[in-house]
């Protein structure tokens, strides 16, 4: 059986690589190098990246044939006869423009497949590709140089920008906005109500009404969302999510959230209703934030925190529930003492009770 590649294909020498980066070569450039791997998975066909001293490190021992690497970091036991070191100024973002290179998007057909549904009020733009089962609602507007993946759906009118990918099972709910250059992956829901009911005790038992959401959702430039997102629409104004923001898979913003730009939320993260996240903060995996609280701009919110309180600008908090980090860490430090602090109690108490027997 053959095997199925797990890394991006590759199939030039160190030499055409060091053109395509521009780098400064130090070694052959004629090694053949046929796939990129990390360097403790690498073969003498692989090129492998080193952007600091812990990656360097793993040089000498690594049958790796060639690699990126940041320019000052220094990587001990180099053989320039048997390898090679391609130098640049930052071995992460040369990697970006080279795996760019090598795993090109996959172009749909263009044009509209024959199986998808396309209201005849809707406006279409140039160069707009529409996959397999998609269904495009009445009034929606999608603009030029955007892909629409299969079985994607798009309520009434939606508009979608310029250059937009929406993945497989996307759906845009009614009058949802997205900017340019956004996209979004496979099986993300924009624009659901948000969780809003409110409980009617008249019959004792409470029956849960459904309160509507008359807003939407507005996505700005240069966002793109993982797959397995929810983002709710608003009560009455619009959900936000600000420019340049990305967002993980498997997160869950509640109604009436303004997100600001540049913003990182990574996966698993649960935001409660009308929170406000200001410009770039970053929002680590499985984070849990209550409604109605303020993230200040450049703050960061630690794996698994539970924020049940405002976080001022460019903070760092984490725990549960979070805190400023210097004062978490005290907190966390004093209750792992806990348990050695109880059992000093408990023998100091011992001794007393053995002095008052002898005393008395």
């Amino acid at each position: 059986m053959a095997q199925c590649a797990t890394t991006a294909d590759l199939v030039m020498t160190t030499g055409a690589v060091a053109a395509k980066l521009g780098a400064e070569l130090v070694g052959r450039d004629d090694l053949p190098l046929t796939r990129m791997d990390t360097l403790d998975r690498a073969d003498a066909q692989t090129l492998s990246f080193i952007r600091d001293k812990k990656h360097a490190a793993l040089w000498a021992e690594s049958a790796a044939g060639a690699a990126i690497i940041t320019r000052d970091v220094e990587a001990a036991g180099h053989d320039p006869q048997t390898r090679a070191l391609l130098i640049v100024d930052d071995a992460d973002h040369a990697l970006i423009d080279l795996l760019q290179v090598v795993t090109p998007p996959t172009r749909m057909p263009e044009g509209v497949h024959p199986s998808a549904i396309v209201d005849a009020s809707a406006t279409i733009g140039d160069n707009v590709r529409i996959g397999a089962g998609a269904v495009i609602g009445p009034e929606c507007f999608i603009g030029d140089d955007t892909v629409i993946h299969s079985s994607v759906t798009l309520g009434g009118q939606v508009r979608i920008g310029a250059d937009c990918e929406l993945r497989s099972g996307v759906t845009i709910e009614d009058r949802c906005v997205l900017g340019d250059r956004v996209r979004i992956h496979a099986n993300t829901a924009i624009g659901a109500d948000g969780f809003g009911y409110h409980p009617d005790l008249s019959s004792g038992l409470p029956v849960h009404r459904k309160v509507p959401h008359a807003g939407a959702v507005r996505i700005e430039d240069d966002v793109e969302i993982g797959a397995c997102t929810s983002i709710d629409r608003g009560r009455f104004g619009d959900t936000l999510i600000g420019a340049g923001t990305k967002i993980d898979n498997q997160v869950q913003i509640g109604h009436n959230c303004v997100v600001g730009r540049a913003c990182l939320i990574c996966g698993v993260t649960g935001i409660g209703g009308s929170v406000t996240i200001g410009d770039g903060c970053v929002i680590a995996g499985g984070v849990g934030v209550a409604d109605g609280h303020t993230i200040g701009a450049g703050a960061t919110l630690a794996a698994r925190a539970g924020v049940m309180n405002d976080v001022p600008a460019g903070e760092s908090w984490f725990g549960y529930p979070a805190d400023e980090a210097k004062r978490a860490f005290r907190s966390e430090a004093a209750l792992r003492r806990l348990p050695k602090t109880i059992q000093e109690m408990r023998e100091a108490m011992r001794r007393i009770a053995r002095l008052e027997d002898a005393q008395g």
